[in-house]
């Protein structure tokens, strides 16, 4: 039975269980009606003797590829007194629909990994777990941290960066990717995420019609795109294919692979954070960082700043022990990148019948547009020449 059958049975299995309710801080919470009192003392309160939540309620739930709520919170006077959060914010994989799609693709247990075994061990902006569960039973999952609304700005297309925003944003990515950078752990029981070509070739056997679907988001965009690379539009999947390939060759560390910019957080002191680990991964750091970059600026922005991040990128990593990179090796690859980056919102555009909707229509239009002009201006298509 291939990933795809075992996440369907799974997720099945899970639905005729759905809201069998939760006590102990073990166990993962099929839906949130299952969420209990118990279950929430258990698992904020564990490290706190005599503390107790006493009452809760949901904020109202935002669906895309995770199902996602606020649970506002009252504990007694020993858990008030304890400085207990209250509002913690949780992303689930509640409805069978979704199970489905991230028990395909693994993404429910990368995150689950991620916030266990590497938030610990990483010092940059990050948000921190009080929860962090995957059960490959049921294929549910949840995540729960403190909530960040009205302590963080979350950006959108509409978000203009400053300078100093941008560039810190690309040492966001220099203190990832340095920290893991060719470490003998990738791929090991501490660092237990798969090769990027692997997640691919995983997520195309699960999804056999995601590049037809591909064409039809490019299809529906193509009125954003500039009329050069319209006309080579034929040219787009095979450069697609080839961008997964070239991480066979090239040096690996931890990547976050789906860094587009709504996945960031701007703290008050202007640090960038990168929050939903999903898609973490193994591969070459060219993808997050053009990835990141195309989303976060505008094209005239893009167009002034990119080579300047990319040398300070460069200057960082050095800084933080990694083998010195060649500047036009680093533009190569960054232009070769571009193009999973485009079939991750081509698919959102017109995303398969298996799939929630993810992303308004405006929102990645624009994303597209910003892609599709960077992939024109840096003649991308003949990047692998």
């Amino acid at each position: 039975m291939g990933a795809s059958a075992e996440a369907i049975k799974a997720a099945y299995a899970a639905e005729a269980d759905h809201d069998r309710p939760v006590f102990q801080a073990h166990e993962v919470p099929t839906s949130y009606k299952a969420i209990t009192h118990t279950w929430l003392t258990a698992v904020l309160c564990n490290h706190a003797p005599g503390k107790k939540v006493t009452d809760f309620r949901f904020d109202e739930r935002d669906d895309g590829s995770s199902n996602r709520r606020r649970i506002f919170l009252s504990y007694n006077d020993a858990g008030r007194s304890a400085g207990l959060p209250d509002t913690v914010f949780c992303k689930a994989a509640e409805t069978l629909e979704n199970r489905i799609v991230l028990g395909v693709s693994d993404t429910a247990r990368a995150e689950s990994d991620f916030y266990n075994l590497v938030r610990p061990r990483i010092d940059f902006e990050a948000p921190v777990p009080r929860f962090a569960k995957f059960d490959p039973n049921s294929f549910a999952y949840l995540i729960m941290m403190d909530d960040m609304a009205g302590k963080v700005h979350f950006p959108d297309e509409r978000t203009t960066l400053t300078r100093n925003q941008a560039e810190a944003l690309v040492t966001t990515l220099s203190q990832l990717h340095s920290r893991f950078y060719e470490s003998p752990e990738l791929g090991t029981a501490t660092l237990p995420f798969k090769h990027w070509p692997r997640w691919w070739r995983d997520m195309m056997t699960g999804a056999p019609d995601f590049p037809d679907y591909c064409s039809r988001g490019w299809d529906a965009a193509a009125h954003v795109m500039p009329d050069r690379l319209v006309r080579r539009s034929a040219e787009i999947w095979e450069a697609t294919e080839r961008s997964v390939a070239r991480h066979l060759e090239l040096p690996r560390t931890l990547i976050h692979s789906d860094v587009h910019l709504k996945n960031w957080y701007i703290t008050p002191d202007d640090r960038m954070g990168l929050a939903d680990w999903q898609l973490t991964t193994i591969g070459h750091w060219s993808r997050d960082f053009i990835f990141s970059t195309l989303t976060a600026l505008t094209v005239e922005q893009r167009r002034d700043w990119l080579e300047d991040l990319l040398r300070l990128y460069i200057d960082l990593m050095a800084e933080k022990g990694v083998p010195p990179i060649d500047f036009n090796d680093a533009l190569r690859n960054i232009r070769q990148q571009m193009f999973t980056a485009l079939a991750f919102w081509t698919i959102t555009m017109r995303p398969t019948g298996d799939m929630p909707a993810m992303q308004p229509e405006h929102t990645t239009l624009e994303f597209l547009h910003r892609m599709g002009t960077a992939i024109d201006d840096y003649d991308a298509l003949d990047a692998f020449l």
